[in-house]
This record gives structure tokens, sequence and C-alpha cells, in this order.
């Protein structure tokens, strides 16, 4: 059955999925195919984004840009829900790539009616905004991509107004396997399928909200589940791992690998100074620096009122199955840790 003569029973449990080779919308289309829904997803090669996401994921592939309204908008005929879950890579030209492509999202959304959903995170608060943040506190960003995100919620909020719905699930610092770009990646130094080091970015003092990607993407799946129940445009905070201090990850390494020796060392800010106005991913870094010098996290409250039990895999548990599927922890690799995409 193609999308343009979709049944409204196979429509209504249909997504699009845009980014679905990435972090979260790898594990966002598991596990909504997992619940039942048949997944679609946009791709400039997708036979190569197949290879990536692997045979076991039953995904119908589509070939266009998500940078093209008019590729987004033929992708998404049929769809009930898309899921924006593309970002510049390497945090460049966020105000060039990621604007744009939302805007393309979001005229595939007001042309079918579907509801849009983006993956949400803390750039959109002050640094002083504190580690219990609700859906209604106000929204005064730091940072140029901070800036940059409070605009792509105004206009997911405006599309609203023009037959579009939209879902905000907003979360701290992904972690989790399949997450190649995730602070375990930048955090940690690693030889020889071991961790060698753990750096140390911020205060021991300060606390810090990770966000473990199946648990996160599981609760969208149970969002979308009951779609029919959220608000035209709809907002949840999904707390996460809150760590309150900054050495818990540190030591949920030491006790998941057995070796209690793994030194912490102070993240290397100084070398990137200098660097900075040459490397990008330099700059980028230490703009979102406060991140770690700031206690930022998220009460989830209004989400565990709705959905009444949010998904929450122990924090060792979860840093287990990091690990090994970064190739450092092989036992637990044969113990059961299983990547995302199985």
């Amino acid at each position: 059955m193609t999308a343009a003569n979709a049944s409204p029973a196979a429509a209504a449990k249909t997504v699009l999925v845009i980014g679905a080779t990435g972090s979260f919308g790898g594990h966002a289309a598991a596990a909504l195919i997992k619940h039942g829904w048949t997944v679609r997803a946009l791709a400039r090669d997708p036979e190569a984004a197949a290879r990536k996401a692997g045979a076991r994921m039953p995904i119908a592939w589509v070939k266009g840009d998500a940078m093209l309204s008019a590729d987004v908008t033929a992708a998404a005929e049929g769809c009930a829900v898309i899921v924006n879950a593309a970002n510049p890579p390497g945090y460049k030209n966020w105000r060039g790539l990621a604007l744009p492509m939302l805007q393309a999202s979001i005229a595939a959304a007001k042309a079918h009616g579907a509801r849009l959903v983006l993956p949400g995170n803390v750039y959109n608060y002050a640094p002083d905004a504190g580690p219990r943040i609700a859906e209604t506190a106000p929204q005064t960003p730091a940072t140029r991509k901070g800036q940059v995100r409070v605009e792509m919620e105004q206009l997911l909020e405006a599309a609203t107004h023009e037959g579009a719905r939209a879902l905000v699930l907003r979360a701290g610092d992904f972690f989790g396997p399949a997450a190649p770009n995730s602070c375990f990646q930048w955090l940690t130094s690693r030889r020889g399928g071991r961790i060698r080091s753990v750096a140390a970015p911020g205060p021991v003092t300060v606390g810090h909200a990770f966000a473990y990607l199946p648990d996160l993407a599981e609760t969208l799946a149970r969002l979308l589940d009951r779609e029919s129940e959220l608000a035209p445009f709809e907002s949840f905070h999904f707390a996460g791992h809150w760590q309150a201090r900054g050495d818990e990850m540190a030591k949920s390494i030491r006790r998941v690998t057995g070796e209690s020796a793994i030194p912490s060392k102070p993240f290397p800010y100084p070398l990137l100074y200098p660097l900075s106005p040459f490397v990008e991913m330099f700059r980028e870094l230490l703009e979102m620096r406060y991140l770690w010098d700031k206690p930022i996290g998220l009460d989830e409250t209004k989400l565990r009122g709705f959905l009444g039990e949010v998904p929450s895999t122990p924090f060792d548990t979860a840093v287990r199955a990091t690990l090994a599927d970064m190739g450092c922890l092989a036992e637990a690799a044969a113990a059961g840790a299983r990547p995302v995409m199985a």
C-alpha cells in the first residue's frame, strides 16, 4: 500500500522519522516499531541509510532532502506523526541548517495535519534556571544555539494555528548505545578496548542531567500512543538521571568496569581556547561549558502525571550498555547488554 492510498487506520499509526540514522532518531524509530507503528524515514541515500540502520529495522526508506519542503511533504503523505530528529553535525551552523530543516518539516505537518515531534534540550534556559525546570519556566537562553532552539519552538507553536500539531519532549544530555556523539565519547579516553581516564568538564559539586536514549525513546512512543489526548502544542520534560555530583559518571564507569583506579582528569579547556578561532567544534564546546558549571535539570511532574510511569533504566545498567556498545566492555556484551537496534 502506498502513502497516497493508505487507509485512515494505517495512517493513524504511520510515522515519518527525519534523522533515523542518528542517535535520537534511531532510538525513536526502534521504540515506535515496537509499539506497532509503521516507520518511514527520509534519507538522501536510502540504501546507505538502510545499511547503517541494520536489516533488523523494518523501515521504509524514502529518498529526499530534509532541507526541502517538497521532499519532506511528499515523504510525509499518509503520516499522522513526523519526528524531526535531524541535527547539524558537530554543532556546525545551527541557524543555517536546523531552522530550515524544521521549517521544511513544519510545511509537511501543516499540509497533512500531522503531529510534529521535536526532541528538545536545556539550551533554552538561563544558566541559573536550576535543577528542576518546569515546562512553564521562562526561556531566556544565554547562547546562540539556545536562541535558535527558542526560535524553533516558537515556529512550532505558530504552526499549530495553521493546521499542524506539535510535541516537544525535552531532556538533558543524551547517552546510550548507538550514540556516537554523546558525552561518553568525548569525556573518556580509551585504548585497547578499555577506559583509560574520564575527563571532568565541571566542578565536582555541580550536578548534571543525563538522558538514556532507550528510555527517552520509549517515553516518546508511550506519548504518541496517546496522541489524541495531547494539546495542539504540547511539551513535556523528561528528567532522566539527575546526578547530583559532577563525578557520578566517573564513579559509575569504575563500578561497571570493575576498575577502581580509572583516573579523573580536568577537561583540557585551556587547550581549546587558543584553537577555538580556527576550530568550530572547540568554539561550540566552550560556549556550552556552562552546562557543566551550573546545575541545570528538568522537572518531570507533568510527564509523570500524564503517563503514570516514566521509563527509567538504572544508571549503572545504562552505563554498562553504553560502554559495551563503545567496545569498552566485552564482558557486558557477552552478558546481554545489547545495542538499541536489535
